[in-house]
């Protein structure tokens, strides 16, 4: 304030005598605040002036009397909450819960006033002395005082655990009540819902459960029993949701797990007419989808039935190609690995999801039981070869079905592991296909081949392609013969059609010759003039035991035939233009044909019945050295065209066998020893062992080749200086340059 220019300064100064407080305010004033909360707990707070009463609390804090304050609250809301014990505990029946949780229900709605006018006590007061908090100080009364009073904790633990138990056993409980309660503990604090309700659940709910597994087992066949546990599993999940706490559910969950499942998988799967095996014999596509969920659910589970898949599918393999019946069939043999194959690819596809541990294991076990037949790489060439002759006329003949059962073929095909087996036999019923121009389809002959190189790799069907193109030049070659026979005016006589053939690629053949009939000696000299000048130094050899041949003939005027016939018959044959009767001999001498292959052939053309071109005198089932031949004049058939067959063995005989087996051993040694000179050259210096491994690991895509003929192989090479022992360590190998 200025007054005439000059400031003057006000002051104001403290009282000199202070006020002085009331003597009983603390007590007075507590008392108020004590009545109020009384009347909240009675229900009668409409009249109170909370604004006051907050004032007043205020205040009590203010002057400094926050002790009397918080502690004069601890003893009302202690003897309040004895009174409500009491209540409680009087309580029988359903009654006892309802009135436990009326009670808990206005405990926390009159603690939530209480904290209200206590506000500032709880902001400062509380905090600087670092006490609890109202609200939770009511709260952690309330557990002390009510819920763990000994007459009533054990009482509730009892009844909440009988209701769930009554519910499992199928009755109707009030859920709601349930909720309520359960809320109740989970308010009052985790560890108080984990000591005082979910441990005992949880110790009650294994008993039961290792109970009522017993129980199931002994009354129940595997499906029904996963079935069961299934709807327990449901059951517990959803009892969670409705009336326990989260943190419940992978608890109870476990322990069903391990009661119902873990404790019992081992007995389920090996129930005698409904477990594991019966599953997979049956196709149960349910059940087992089921089992894979519930044991994928325990440790270990899943690695069971793995097991027994394996397991089972290994012994019904190894039944399959041990079966002598099914070996004297090898398309049966095939179709059996195909149709066995399809069946667990179904169940790994809608009972295991897929699982590629599953897939894995189905795998190794056909890979196990395949290679456990040593004819397995010939009967699925033999399967191919009959697929790709004939076609699939049981389930369709087009080429679309012929492509998709060769891929199915191929996933067999990768199991061998003598694949080189199956190349040798592959090759040569391939030959007898091309040369035969019986194949069902080129476009399937070549797309199994596109198959076989992306699986083995080039060098794997080289000589396989070299064939195809032998043919297609083939083809160009004969048509250029025909159009050079038509210039020069020369008359053949016949339709003649020649193959040839690269040496190497091919199946080796024997090469026994005949002597051609004199017609056709001149056709094969002519073409024979006209190659050796268009492949100047070539050579070429005629493989007459390949050859086919087809001829017209008649009978007493009848209408004529045509006979489709090997170029061995077609030799026989000729001999009766100029005689109608012919000894064995006679027979041998005017066509040379090896002795073997001549009496399959008189068998051919004078013992199959309806195709007896020849009579055979004496008639037997042999034909030996000292028989006569005539030709049959009396011979009819209502086809014009009639092919004849050669009498032989549908299989290899033992011998050939053996001589297949020879020729893949004697192949496989350039392939071992090219291996060990590359792992070689690379390392300059490897162990015994090492070698072997490396080896292996190279040529397993072909075969699996055995250790002592690598050790063989070794000795071979060293012999021929390409590799040396060390000096100081026999088992060290060195490569020489």
């Amino acid at each position: 304030m200025s007054s005439g220019g000059k400031n003057k300064r006000i002051q104001i100064e403290p009282f000199k005598h202070p006020p002085q407080m009331h003597p009983h305010y603390a007590e007075q004033t507590w008392k108020v605040l004590e009545d109020a909360i009384e009347k909240i707990h009675n229900h009668n707070a409409s009249k109170l002036s909370f604004e006051e009463l907050y004032r007043n609390a205020y205040n009590m804090v203010l002057h400094r009397f926050g002790d009397k304050l918080y502690n004069g609250l601890i003893n009302t809301l202690t003897n309040h909450l004895r009174k409500i014990a009491a209540i409680v505990e009087s309580a029988h029946g359903e009654s006892f819960l309802k009135e436990l949780k009326n009670r808990w229900d206005e405990h926390q709605k009159s603690t939530q006033m209480i904290r209200d006018i206590l506000m500032y006590m709880d902001r400062t007061y509380v905090q600087q002395n670092q006490k609890t908090h109202v609200y939770q100080l009511g709260l952690d009364l309330w557990c002390q005082v009510v819920v763990r009073n000994c007459q009533i904790s054990e009482r509730l633990r009892r009844i909440l655990l009988d209701l769930v138990h009554k519910e499992r056993t199928g009755e109707v409980i009030d859920r709601s009540l349930m909720r309520s309660i359960t809320k109740m503990f989970t308010a009052l604090g985790n560890n108080v819902y984990v000591a005082d309700f979910e441990d005992p659940f949880l110790l009650a709910s294994a008993e039961f459960y290792k109970k009522e597994a017993s129980e199931y087992i002994s009354s129940s066949d595997c499906p029904e029993y996963l079935r069961k546990a299934e709807r327990r599993l449901t059951e517990e999940k959803e009892r969670v949701s409705s009336y326990l706490d989260a943190s419940s559910m992978d608890k109870i969950v476990c322990v069903v797990q391990t009661e119902l499942i873990s404790n019992q998988m081992k007995t389920l799967v090996d129930m005698e007419n409904s477990g594991g095996i019966a599953l997979l014999r049956d196709d149960k596509y349910e059940d087992l989808y089921r089992m894979y969920c519930l044991f994928g659910q325990v440790v270990g589970g899943l690695e069971l039935v793995k097991d027994v898949m394996s397991c089972y599918v290994k012994d019904t393999g190894k039944q399959l190609v041990q079966d002598p019946e099914r070996a004297k069939d090898p398309v049966g043999f095939v179709q059996g690995l195909l149709d066995l194959r399809d069946k667990y690819e179904l169940i790994i596809k809608q009972a295991f999801k897929e699982d590629r541990n599953f897939r894995n294991a189905l795998n190794q076990a056909f890979e196990h039981f395949v290679n456990l037949s040593p004819r397995s790489p010939e009967y699925i060439s033999l399967f191919i070869d009959e697929k790709l002759r004939k076609g699939i006329k049981d389930i369709g003949n087009s080429e679309s079905d012929l492509e998709a059962l060769l891929d199915k073929v191929m996933t067999i095909f990768r199991f061998l592991q003598e694949k080189d087996v199956f190349e040798k036999y592959y090759k040569q019923h391939l030959a007898k296909r091309l040369l035969s121009g019986r194949s069902f389809s080129d476009d399937a002959e070549r797309s199994l081949l596109v198959k076989l190189k992306t699986e083995c790799g080039y060098q794997f069907t080289s000589k396989l392609e070299s064939m195809f193109n032998d043919i297609k030049t083939s083809e160009d070659m004969i048509r250029d013969f025909k159009e050079k026979m038509e210039e020069s005016g020369t008359d053949l006589g016949l339709e003649l059609s020649v193959q040839v053939l690269t040496t190497g690629s091919w199946p080796a053949q024997a090469t026994d010759q005949c002597l051609l009939p004199r017609d056709l000696e001149a056709c094969c000299e002519e073409f024979q003039n006209f190659y050796l000048r268009v492949r100047n130094g070539r050579r070429l050899t005629w493989q007459t035991n390949m050859g086919t041949a087809e001829l017209r003939f008649s009978c007493g005027g009848r209408t004529p035939h045509i006979l489709a016939v090997s170029t061995y018959q077609a030799c026989i044959l000729m001999l009766f233009n100029d005689s109608d009767r012919l000894t064995y001999q006679e027979i041998a001498e005017a066509s040379k044909i090896p002795p073997a292959e001549l009496k399959r052939n008189l068998q051919s053309l004078a013992l199959v019945k309806g195709k007896n071109i020849l009579v055979k005198e004496p008639m037997s089932k042999e034909v030996n050295d000292t028989d006569v031949f005539l030709f049959n004049d009396k011979f009819q058939s209502r086809f014009t065209r009639i092919k004849i067959g050669t009498v032989t063995a549908q299989k290899e005989s033992e011998p050939e066998k053996q001589e297949t087996r020879q020729k893949v051993e004697e192949d496989r040694k350039p392939q071992i020893e090219a291996a060990i000179v590359r792992i070689m050259k690379a390392r300059r210096v490897l162990d015994h062992n090492s070698i072997v491994t490396e080896v292996t690991r190279q040529l397993t895509a072909r075969f699996n080749p055995n250790p002592s003929v690598i050790k063989k192989r070794i000795e071979s090479l060293i012999e021929r200086e390409f590799l040396e022992r060390d000096q100081h360590d026999r088992k060290l190998y060195r490569y020489l340059a």
